[in-house]
């Protein structure tokens, strides 16, 4: 059947390469359909329940016809009290909820559309590379530029943003006006500390820089450590804003909530974008939202114990089937280095690799970005016993 347009018609699409991560999917279900049980660590999709006293909320909000109606973009008032009162909570952090709170339909939709609001044409973005797809991409949609920054273990990232900067001014490229940031970050699992983000604002105040930062792991601490919030610095609300997701700490990953506090003028651009893009969620999600923020920590622990739990057995199974993976202090994620035996291959090699033999889904670093390439990522999505037979299964094709 003749067609008047196709996909190849669309210009802006050719911007987005085809994730590579998707190639593994596909062949993964394949595989499934023709019945093989495949163990999979590729998506970083939480398999647990939300806890039951939000389950619980959502349910008697439903029943109520006044939350039937269209909400509002920015979120319902009670949820963005509670968002503020989270921070003042566990960051010592004064929020206003009308002016520096807007909530989002997941932390994926709260950063593209802060691109579209904020982002000129051809600006440029510092992104960290490796970083989370909708990082390096978001301001490509909007129209922008991004300038990777090497995020490797063992390396100051710090150095790198400032070689970054020198390199741009000295090609004569305009000064790029946004700075991207995820810590703890995906896919990497690299923590910083409280003095990190101190130095982080005093170099944006330097460069002029307006900084982003993605907290969905804010939840995911181990060993001790407790990520810190960007906005703990003192001034950081000038020229900065935090995103967060309930979908982490809370097992919502498919109840789409999350917000953007900080900086006034970037909350309202995006709260004013969003009022032309939506109508805001489904009020009983917002309401239940709010329970969960206001609510007990106790499942907030749960959860984190449960991947504490996963990271243990997965470093250690592995590292007994010949593969040492690092242990990572933060997150839902390990970050693997490909074992020497097999790094003849790129990373979706050895994926493709790993699922055709082990029967075993893991991302390709590559996928991430381009200094991703000689790593895969695990999520944290299998139970202990499953974790332990797929590195039987890999120490097996490690072995061929």
């Amino acid at each position: 059947m003749s067609t008047l347009v196709s996909f190849a018609d669309f210009p802006r699409m050719k911007l987005l390469p085809e994730y590579s991560l998707k190639q593994v999917i596909n062949l993964m279900q394949k595989a499934r359909q023709a019945g093989e049980d495949i163990i999979d660590f590729g998506m970083g999709n939480p398999d647990g329940a939300t806890p039951a006293h939000i389950v619980a909320k959502l349910h008697e909000e439903i029943e109520n016809p006044r939350n039937h109606r269209y909400s509002v973009s920015k979120g319902i008032a009670s949820l963005r009290e509670a968002i503020c009162a989270w921070y003042a909570r566990r960051y010592s952090v004064t929020l206003a909820p009308d002016s520096e709170a807007v909530v989002s339909i997941g932390a994926k939709e709260g950063l593209a559309h802060l691109m579209l609001a904020v982002l000129d044409q051809g600006q440029s973005v510092l992104v960290p590379s490796p970083s989370y797809p909708i990082h390096l991409f978001a301001p490509i949609i909007a129209g922008g530029r991004i300038v990777p920054v090497k995020l490797l273990p063992g390396e100051d990232f710090l150095a790198n943003l400032e070689a970054a900067l020198r390199s741009e001014k000295k090609a004569g490229n305009a000064p790029p006006r946004f700075l991207m940031l995820s810590f703890p970050h995906n896919p990497t699992a690299e923590i910083v500390d409280l003095d990190f983000f101190r130095k982080v604002i005093t170099l944006a105040r330097d460069y002029r820089l307006l900084v982003i930062h993605d907290l969905a792991y804010a939840d995911l601490g181990f060993d001790g450590y407790q990520p810190p919030s960007i906005l703990q610095v003192p001034g950081a609300k000038e020229i900065a804003v935090e995103v967060f997701s309930l979908s982490k700490s809370y097992n919502m990953a498919g109840w789409r909530v999350g917000f953007v506090v900080g900086n006034p003028a970037l909350v309202r651009a995006l709260e004013h974008i969003k009022g032309y893009l939506d109508y805001g969620l489904f009020q009983p999600l917002q309401i239940a939202a709010a329970t969960a923020l206001n609510g007990p920590d106790d499942c907030v622990h749960e959860i984190a114990q449960v991947y504490y739990n996963r990271r243990e057995v997965l470093c250690d199974s592995f590292a007994a089937a010949g593969w040492n993976i690092p242990r990572p202090k933060a997150t839902m994620f390990a970050w693997a280095p490909i074992p020497e035996s097999h790094r003849h291959m790129n990373a979706l090699t050895f994926a493709k690799f790993l699922l055709e033999r082990a029967k075993v889904t893991v991302s390709p670093g590559s996928g991430f970005g381009e200094y991703g390439e000689g790593f895969v990522r695990f999520a944290l999505i299998e139970n202990e016993a499953r974790i332990q037979e797929a590195a039987e299964r890999v120490r097996a094709a490690l072995r061929e």
